[in-house]
């Protein structure tokens, strides 16, 4: 066949494809628009998801005729003056967002400049530009985008549902109104709940509350602010406190000079700093943002500009995780506030409701002499240890941030007060948490102390978990644990961390062998051996089951106090609650 040149309008048209996917496509480069305008308040509206209808509005500082008849034409633009693309301060400088959308829908566009005497109107018709006409309007932007992918069947029936689309759409404008705190940002139409983000102010004050009115209110109060730099790289925003982690990745905000990214390196930085507070299914709530010097990242590497390609990867990457893992380790124990909200709901659900029988009331008539024989045949099994109660609590005690011990529920749990509240913690969680903690400090400070064994303890399993055992022999005996090949199927412990002395040496060794074989692959071996030391926390932590004394009880909760990352054990679940008196009273009606 011939070669032939397209037609220009179905040139348009192909290349529309890479810059407008779908109506969150269009939403993002009208909004970005709006902003490099300078808009204090941007207005969207949609139908039918943006198929039918897409509304954009803003306050920005318009276009003048002119300008507008060029800001349809493809690769006109007002955001490159001098041409460099390793100097790009705005968010859009392509000059192709309103000549493409142009070309797959009808497209309206309503502007005036500050001091103009009227605004100016231009539409264009799947491509079909009309002449630029005056019109009434405020100053600013109004663009409508109607029929989106009608000239394109192909497009179109690739779409998603209304509602689909629609929720696409919120999700870009809320990452848009995130780096803006000082912008106003309204979403509405069917399909949607729609939100009005109002003006934040300035400062970290503004910016955590336009993270707040994104994520939610309970984000604030688990929040860890992060402010850190290295080069010519700074890294500022919130984090949230690993007790407070979600189900997917939805959670996390990351942008590059105001920009925001999907980028595999801020990602993985971001997956490596919680490594050692989350499982590998759960993912942290966060707000990041990085700024540097243009020229230090490319963010012409992808037609919707939602990649970018730094210079320095490794030097970004460090920052990140130095960064987070340096505020996470500052929390210390603290645990998330949701916790206590969790336990709060669950006690009020069990509370009486209108279906109760007073007759089942303790002060009816003849249930003393019933309920009597059934309390003597349970009082002799105890399931609480009062002896932190013997005495009052020191005020120092009370006034510490898990409080001072006063009971053991279940041989497991430890009840402790505070001046305004009550703390439940899970002894076996917590205990396991402050092991690993020391081991990790031993093991780089001055080498995990080991004690042997005095008769060396032969443990018999599968040839691969013994060839897995033998390859990593140097970096587990680094770890406190050393062994040695005992024949086929078979190796002998000779020496294990002394502040394991006391545990099953076999179930240890077969425990740590399961772990090496999840994480300890050659890619993965600092994670792998941190899951081990994991491993040995559990074994030597204090069991569910074992009584404490009132002292043992407290020393317990000053060394939580003191341990980064305390507030969650090795498995990511937290390891106390917190009930703040108020809140209890309220479930007794006495507030």
């Amino acid at each position: 066949m011939p070669v032939r040149r397209l037609d220009p309008v179905l040139i348009d048209r192909i290349a529309a494809g890479e810059v407008v996917e779908r109506p969150a496509s269009a939403v993002k480069e009208l909004v970005e628009n709006a902003l490099d305008a300078g808009a204090r308040r941007i207005e969207i509206v949609l139908q039918e998801g943006g198929r039918r209808l897409i509304r954009v509005i803003d306050d920005g500082e318009g276009m003048s005729p002119q300008d507008l008849a060029l800001a349809v034409d493809r690769h006109a633009t007002s955001k490159l003056p001098d041409g460099d693309l390793s100097n790009i301060a705005t968010l859009g400088f392509r000059g192709e967002a309103l000549p493409s959308i142009a070309s797959v829908a009808r497209l309206d566009i309503t502007t005036r400049r500050a001091g103009a005497d009227h605004a100016s109107h231009l539409r264009v018709d799947f491509g079909l530009k009309q002449e630029v006409a005056p019109a009434a309007g405020p100053q600013g932007t109004r663009v409508e985008i109607g029929d989106l992918f009608l000239a394109t069947p192909a497009r179109l029936k690739f779409l998603k549902t209304d509602r689909a689309e629609a929720q696409a759409v919120a999700d870009v404008v809320k990452r848009l109104a995130m780096a803006h705190p000082r912008v106003r940002f309204a979403l509405s139409g069917d399909n949607l709940s729609g939100f009005d983000h109002v003006d934040c102010g300035v400062g970290d004050d503004g910016r955590l509350a336009r993270i707040s009115q994104i994520l939610g209110a309970d984000f604030s109060p688990n929040a860890l602010a992060v402010n850190a730099e290295r080069e010519a790289f700074r890294l500022t925003g919130y984090a949230g406190l690993p007790t407070f982690h979600r189900a997917n990745a939805g959670a996390q905000y990351l942008y590059v000079n105001g920009r925001p990214v999907r980028d595999k390196v801020l990602n993985g930085a971001v997956r490596a700093a919680y490594m050692d507070y989350l499982p590998s299914d759960r993912h942290p709530a966060l707000a990041l943002f990085l700024a540097c010097d243009p020229r230090f990242v490319d963010v012409n590497v992808h037609p919707a500009k939602a990649e970018v390609r730094f210079r320095d990867p490794g030097l970004v990457r460090g920052l990140i995780i130095g960064a987070l893992r340096q505020t996470l380790s500052g929390a210390l124990h603290r645990a998330s506030t949701t916790g206590g909200a969790r336990t709060l709901e669950t006690l009020a659900r069990g509370q009486p409701n209108a279906r109760w029988d007073w007759r089942q009331s303790p002060a009816a008539p003849g249930f003393q002499e019933t309920a009597q024989a059934s309390f003597v045949n349970h009082v002799s099994a105890p399931m609480a240890d009062v002896r932190a109660h013997d005495s009052a609590p020191l005020p120092d005690a009370l006034d510490a941030p898990l409080g001072a011990a006063r009971t053991q529920l279940h041989d497991t749990y430890i009840v402790a007060q505070t001046r305004d509240g009550i703390v439940i913690v899970d002894q076996h969680a917590a205990h396991e948490r402050l092991v690993y903690e020391r081991l990790k400090r031993q093991r780089a400070e001055t080498g995990i102390a080991r004690q042997l064994l005095l008769i060396p303890a032969i443990v018999e399993m599968d040839e691969g978990d013994v060839e897995r055992l033998l390859s990593h022999a140097v970096e587990l005996e680094a770890s406190g644990l050393a062994l040695e090949s005992f024949g086929p199927g078979a190796v002998a412990v000779r020496e294990v961390p002394s502040i394991l002395a006391k545990a099953d040496p076999i179930r240890l060794v077969r425990d740590v062998a399961d772990t090496l074989a999840e994480h300890g692959s050659a890619t993965s071996l600092a994670k792998g051996l941190d899951h081990v030391l994991a491993t040995m926390a559990c074994h030597h932590s204090v069991r569910a089951g074992r009584r404490l004394t009132g002292d043992e009880m407290n020393a317990l909760l000053r060394e939580m106090e003191a341990t980064p990352g305390s507030g969650q054990c090795n498995h990511g679940r937290p390891t106390y609650v917190e009930l703040k008196l108020a809140d209890v009273e309220k479930l007794f009606g006495r507030r």
